[in-house]
């Protein structure tokens, strides 16, 4: 599959050649310095070559080990704060030049940012052709190809892994030589050793990560930079399989980046954090941002005293003073991820916390559902997913319902914040796992973020972004929000869309899951009452829908775009994700409403109880795994068969949810519902009724729909549709008496002659009872 991208689309585009090389873990080493506005240092990635050079047979899935959440002392953190100090290394304390440079041979293109143009891949998918033909050992140099913009590269440099002290453990070689080929092998074997490392061993791993993010480079690479791309060479290296697999590069990222925000926060303080941009990460650090590029990482950070640092690690760290008025702040995860999911914010964060243990103990309250059987049992047979220290193996973790916690916020929220969330965060956590068991995450940090956040809330592993906005007001606003951006961390974060187009496998479950989770947590509301308040949602998210579906191109109202095409690349690894940078598509809702009425519908086609017990099997199956829509839909279908026989299909869903724009097709109950919803209007045009009798076929629908369409053709007059009027009238007796009234009760002439009309040539056939209250309406 080559594409080429359209500037005037606004697709985004993936560059990364995953399939060629494949990032496992990267190790940041940042400062963060606020008067220039600017994050400078290094990342060093490992790599393995990617699925279309591994040798047959190997397999990507491992055995998975439980994970322990006790809180360890590694030594990998007590090396990774000291800065690298080798001369060939690259640091933030060196002084640089005002622009970059370029890799060695190559003629300087910088621009005045310190920029570098690659003006032969200004548009388009890199693809492997301009890396000459790789299978058949082509005669240039081989390009490894990272998602980059708005950054300004300084240098890259292989690393010398061999270099470091103990490494011998990691080759099957008895002895180092001098041979540059031999040398080159020999820290490809290291590495490859070290990122396919049980799990049980991840501290070891994490050490020695360490130690060869600190080792010495050997060599700088060519490199140039495009406006979405960073391409790195070596001479003479043809394939992927020879090329460096660890690598240092120097950046750091320009003011503008947008990546990041630098702003004030609600105190007036100085603040820098991720805000969910559609760029994602790759104005942050140079990396592979297709979802397939699932790697672990660790990050030191430094930051001015009176800073705080938080980020999506699995670890709540501690900062630790370099010198006087600096601090480092060290991170890490053992689970792979998206770079997508990275996340920083770092600013005068205040922690809130409890002021009596007592109230903290009456929070933490274990909450169970109507339809929950309470079986979390350990995954049968192990997990599905890449090799790492996994909580659904960990019968601590299966049975934990509410995961360690902090709120942090601006001074002037800290008590509001102590208010609201400190209550709501245990209830919404205890009512998730009572829902869908294991929390996949061992810890959670909640912040309040700066005022020009442009979401109410936004999840990334360990870690929740909240809006200020989601505060006042009582906590029925904060709750809802709170629960779904809980529900992420397992649709979205821990089973993740294959293909970034499927936005919906995120959102649509996050916000089904909103409804279910805080029903839960508001443990005193009568299921009457909870269920009436899902209704109302139902009916307020259904208006919203159909407000968009009017207002939207119908482009941008596909939950699968590119549907039999979903979740295919180029040859290299390389795709596009379309409309990923049109502006309008940020703030559009169509992902969430439609994803959300699907879901409802299969859970109440199937019924709720079924459909959530399902819901638990698919978490346990695919949990640190990539999906796509049919993963789920044909595994639903499988595990209950009985539905094919009542028409449904993936086909069928395919069809009138996913591959369609506007509205699908409604179940008679849902069709009510909107009728319903659209009396309550007090005027509707008759292209918007014609539309919406013709969208629906409202004559074919059984006699409770036709009931509430005559009801809105007489409401609001509309001549072309009073044929169906007379011959509900007609056909359907039992139910059109008080139809009668409301043709009279509107005083129009039209009207009134329809309703004497109809019973004239339905009086003789009447009941009597019928018959003579539809008199005394008429006369």
């Amino acid at each position: 599959m080559e594409t080429q991208l359209d500037p005037s689309k606004d697709d985004l585009p993936l560059m990364a050649n995953t399939s060629h090389m494949l990032m496992k873990h990267y190790v940041l080493d940042l400062d963060v310095d606020f008067k220039s506005q600017v994050i400078e240092g290094s990342i060093v990635l490992f790599f393995e070559t990617g699925s279309s050079f591994r040798k047959v047979g190997s397999s990507v899935e491992g055995v998975c080990h439980p994970r322990s959440d006790e809180t360890f002392k590694i030594r990998a953190f007590e090396l990774c704060h000291i800065p690298v100090t080798n001369a060939s290394a690259c640091s933030s304390k060196t002084g640089y030049n005002d622009f970059a440079v370029c890799g060695k041979g190559e003629k300087d293109t910088s621009d005045k940012n310190g920029n570098h143009s690659n003006r032969a891949q200004a548009s388009g998918i890199s693809s492997s052709k301009k890396c000459c033909d790789i299978e058949n050992h082509g005669s240039e140099d081989f390009l490894l190809v990272l998602d980059c913009c708005d950054l300004c590269v300084l240098k890259v440099e292989e690393v010398d892994v061999a270099a470091v002290p103990g490494i011998e453990k990691f080759t099957r070689s008895a002895k180092l030589t001098e041979g540059s080929e031999e040398l080159g092998n020999l820290r490809n074997q290291i590495v490859h050793e070290l990122v396919t490392l049980p799990a049980d061993r991840w501290e070891e791993q994490l050490y020695y990560y360490t130690c060869c993010s600190q080792a010495p480079g050997c060599g700088e690479l060519l490199f140039t930079t495009s406006t979405w791309s960073l391409e790195i060479r070596k001479a003479g290296i043809r394939i992927p399989r020879d090329f460096p697999r660890a690598i240092r590069i120097c950046y750091k990222t320009k003011p503008e980046g947008r990546s990041v925000t630098w702003t004030t926060d609600q105190s007036g303080r100085p603040c820098v954090y991720t805000m969910g941009s559609p760029l994602n990460n790759r104005a942050l650090f140079p990396c592979q941002e297709p979802p397939v590029a699932m790697s672990t990482w660790q990050a030191t950070v430094r930051a001015a005293t009176g800073f705080v640092v938080l980020m999506s690690g699995e670890n709540s760290a501690e900062p630790i003073q370099l010198q006087e008025g600096i601090f480092s702040w060290n991170y890490y995860v053992t689970m792979p991820m998206p770079a997508s999911t990275f996340t920083i914010a770092v600013g005068y964060w205040i922690e809130v916390k409890w002021e009596s243990l007592a109230t903290e103990v009456m929070t933490n309250d274990v909450i169970s559902l109507p339809f929950s059987k309470a079986d979390f049992r350990l995954v049968e047979g192990g997990c599905g997913h890449l090799e790492y220290p996994c909580r659904f193996q960990n019968p601590g973790a299966t049975s934990q319902p509410v995961i360690p916690h902090r709120v942090f916020a601006p001074w002037c929220l800290k008590d509001l914040c102590a208010e609201i969330l400190l209550e709501l965060i245990p209830q919404c956590l205890s009512a998730a796992h009572a829902t869908l068991g294991t929390h996949p995450f061992s810890r959670l940090d909640v912040l309040i973020v700066p005022s020009n956040f442009s979401s109410l809330g936004m999840a990334s592993p360990h870690i929740i972004f909240l809006s200020q906005s989601v505060l006042p007001g009582g906590s029925h606003l904060c709750g809802t929000r709170l629960c779904h951006e809980i529900a992420h961390a397992w649709f979205g974060l821990a089973i993740g869309a294959r293909d970034w187009t499927e936005e919906w496998i995120s959102e649509g479950f996050a916000t089904h899951l909103e409804d279910v989770f805080w029903a839960a947590a508001q443990q005193q509301l009568p299921c009457d009452e909870a269920r009436e308040q899902q209704e109302l949602k139902a009916l307020l998210r259904w208006r919203r829908l159909r407000d968009e579906v009017r207002n939207s191109e119908e482009e941008l109202q596909v939950l699968r775009p590119k549907k039999e095409n979903t979740g295919e690349t180029s040859e290299s690894g390389a795709s596009i994700i379309k409309h990923g940078l049109k502006a309008e598509k940020i703030f559009m809702q169509v992902h969430y409403l439609k994803g959300y009425f699907l879901l409802r519908s299969l859970a109440r086609r199937i019924g709720e109880a079924t459909y959530f017990t399902f819901l638990r099997k698919f978490v346990q199956k695919f949990h640190g795994q990539l999906i796509l829509s049919q993963d789920f839909l044909y595994m639903l279908l499988e595990d209950i068969p009985e539905q094919k026989g009542y028409g449904l299909s993936v086909e069928s869903i395919f069809q009138n949810w996913l591959d369609t724009s506007g509205i699908p097709k409604l179940l008679p109950d849902q069709l009510v519902l909107l009728l319903e919803s659209l009396l309550e209007e007090k005027t509707l045009c008759p292209r918007t009724l014609q539309c919406l009798e013709k969208t629906y076929r409202l004559q074919e629908q059984d006699a409770e729909v036709r009931h509430r369409w005559c009801e809105l053709v007489v409401k609001h007059k509309y001549a072309a549709g009073y044929g169906a009027v007379e011959k509900f009238l007609w056909e359907d007796q039992a139910m059109g008496v008080y139809l009668y009234g409301e043709l009279m009760v509107n005083e129009d002439a039209k009207q009134q002659e329809l309703a004497h009309k109809c019973f004239a040539a339905a009086r003789e056939q009447m009941d009597m009872s019928s018959a003579k209250v539809v008199a005394e309406m008429l006369f």
